[in-house]
């Protein structure tokens, strides 16, 4: 019985796993050539798509979906009917470019910026940056949205957010620097296991020798980044890209004389705050308060 609905008809759980494609995203047509791709390869097998969706265990509907482009499928599923078509990698060759498109469009646009920088400079007075968080912290913040989210739209986010914390993996690794609000650091988000895990992590990175922690202190009073958040993102060719809630009415900034003023600020936001070094203590001592 489907207990939302009170339905007897059977639930088609393996139906669930995807999401939606937004006809006037980009990556549509990217997702259309793997439905295409898909569908020729079960025709080429001889297999009708309730015979083929049966043998790897998923819905008609959903094999249906994928091969009109209406449905982005998750990893599993590509490899499942990859070995069911017997299409020698072909289909699931395209695991990376499906977990792409999973992810809304300006995630995928800011990780593809993230992806290519030599730098990161980021100043935050509300939450921690999405760089730092672990995966039940972000889960809180979602779960905070208003209007709330769906919990399809609360997975996709937060799965997007996670997969941009590849950037800590990259060798060489690019110079990142945060400046975070105590503020910030001491609430309790999601509750207490939650925020001592944060805490953790925090410490965690902060050790890697690319990374820089920096607190800005409460009882400092007023200081360069009152105006609100900053980032500047620097790229190997010299050029870069800013924004601040303070300035150029929260555009994004590219101009060398607009950047000038975002790294202005960042610079003495730094400068006000603790050292990376104090900033860490000042992080392990938080943690053992809790």
């Amino acid at each position: 019985m489907n207990a939302d609905s009170g339905s007897m008809e059977p639930v088609d759980t393996v139906d669930e796993p995807g999401w939606d494609v937004d006809p006037e995203d980009e990556i549509a047509s990217v997702v259309e050539a793997l439905g295409r791709q898909q569908k020729r390869w079960r025709e080429a097998a001889g297999l009708s798509v309730v015979e083929f969706a049966d043998g790897i265990g998923y819905g008609e509907d959903l094999v249906r979906k994928v091969e009109r482009g209406a449905r982005i499928p998750r990893p599993e599923y590509l490899d499942k009917a990859d070995e069911a078509l017997g299409a020698r990698g072909f289909i699931s060759a395209m695991r990376e470019e499906m977990a792409k498109a999973r992810y809304p469009k300006k995630v995928r646009e800011l990780a593809k910026l993230e992806e290519r920088a030599v730098e990161l400079q980021a100043y935050g007075n509300h939450n921690l940056h999405g760089l730092l968080q672990t995966q039940e912290y972000a889960r809180a913040l979602f779960n905070m949205k208003q209007p709330t989210y769906g919990q399809e739209q609360l997975e996709r986010g937060l799965a997007a957010r996670m997969s941009r914390q590849s950037i800590f993996e990259r060798s060489p690794g690019p110079a990142l620097s945060f400046v975070m609000e105590e503020g910030t650091l001491r609430r309790p988000l999601g509750g207490r296991m939650v925020w001592r895990r944060q805490l953790e992590r925090l410490l965690e990175l902060g050790q890697s020798r690319n990374v820089a922690l920096q607190v800005m202190p409460t009882d400092l009073g007023e200081h360069a980044g009152m105006e609100g958040l900053i980032q500047v993102l620097k790229f190997g060719d010299g050029t870069a890209v800013g924004r601040s809630e303070g300035a150029f009415n929260g555009r994004p900034v590219s101009d060398p004389k607009q950047l000038r003023v975002l790294e202005l600020r960042y610079g003495m936001i730094r400068a006000q705050a603790l050292p990376p070094r104090e900033s860490l203590a000042f992080i392990e001592r938080m943690l053992g308060e809790t």
